[in-house]
């Protein structure tokens, strides 16, 4: 009799666990984590050396969330690696900021890799790998092959190839995109802030954590000399950089006579950043959401978008 009340207690202790289990699985499957590189500003370019957690607020998905950590990032501990993505349907007056963009990369960190890539038919053509010789990577500069059947297109395919075709597994980096050119998507020539093209390029853009910086340069052809193009593509680019926590850059609606202050500007951007981590709950399977931080004392600017992913895996 005792052996049979001890078999029945032991039954029902396992079907206990078995109960338990798959709740602490399905806990553990509801946090999620993600990171997002924020950068801070000041009127002296000088990050400043007391910020804390303490000073953040961060919302994800519109719920106040905990900050994980917060790391200033430096060269040795998050290196960069930069895509030089160049519109193929650029006028061929792109031509004179080529040395200017060989200059901006001589002056990346020594050991932040380099590689130039064009804007053709969708996809981005690389020039060639990922490089810390950065004299080797500005020899695939050339002049943009305006004219060539097929070339202008959506800006946003070519960025969207990019994102999902990195030159590199590493994802401990700082994957950094310079994007020249108009901005102008010409699956979708109307104004439309909900471009389906822009949205799918900054959903892949975001859970590739790539930052996302933009200089404005007129293609070739007649829409683009209208003020309607110019503000057409620097909308969606502004779009595109406020999400992806780059910035945009341009001047009225014409060319800039020098892309050099743009670039030191990038510069220091990249010498004022911060990665912030945290833990979230996922409602949902893992996905971009959106991000809000505020800061008491300071100036940041962050991506509105982040990608929160499983703990498990920081590949995703």
């Amino acid at each position: 009799m005792r052996l049979q009340k001890l078999r029945v207690a032991v039954t029902a202790a396992s079907l206990a666990l078995l109960a338990v289990a798959p709740v602490l699985a399905q806990s553990d499957l509801d946090q999620g984590q993600g990171k997002a590189v924020v950068t801070v500003l000041s009127p002296s370019g000088l990050a400043p050396a007391n910020l804390s957690v303490n000073q953040l607020a961060l919302k994800i998905d519109g719920k106040p969330t905990p900050i994980a950590g917060f790391t200033p990032l430096s060269n040795d501990n998050a290196p960069i690696q930069m895509v030089v993505l160049l519109d193929d349907g650029a006028r061929e007056s792109l031509g004179l900021q080529l040395k200017e963009i060989s200059h901006f990369v001589a002056t990346l960190p020594v050991n932040a890799q380099v590689a130039v890539a064009y804007m053709q038919n969708g996809r981005a053509a690389l020039g060639g790998p990922l490089t810390t010789d950065h004299a080797a990577a500005v020899k695939d500069l050339r002049l943009p092959l305006s004219g060539a059947p097929g070339i202008s297109g959506s800006p946003y395919f070519c960025l969207s190839d990019l994102a999902k075709h990195w030159p590199s597994q590493d994802r401990a980096v700082r994957r950094v995109v310079v994007m020249v050119t108009d901005g102008v998507d010409y699956y979708e020539p109307h104004y439309n802030p909900d471009d389906p093209y822009l949205d799918a390029a900054i959903h892949d853009a975001v859970r590739s954590r790539l930052i996302v910086y933009t200089i404005y340069w007129r293609n070739q052809g007649f829409f683009d000399r209208t003020g309607y193009a110019a503000m057409d593509g620097q909308n969606l680019m502004a779009e595109l950089t406020q999400a992806t926590g780059g910035n945009s850059y341009w001047i009225g609606y014409g060319d800039p006579v020098s892309f050099d202050p743009y670039f030191k500007n990038i510069n220091r951007r990249l010498g004022n950043q911060y990665e912030i981590g945290f833990v979230a709950p996922l409602e949902r399977r893992p996905g971009v959401e959106s991000l809000k931080l505020k800061a008491t004392g300071a100036r940041l600017e962050a991506p509105q978008q982040v990608y929160v992913g499983h703990p498990a895996s920081d590949a995703e």
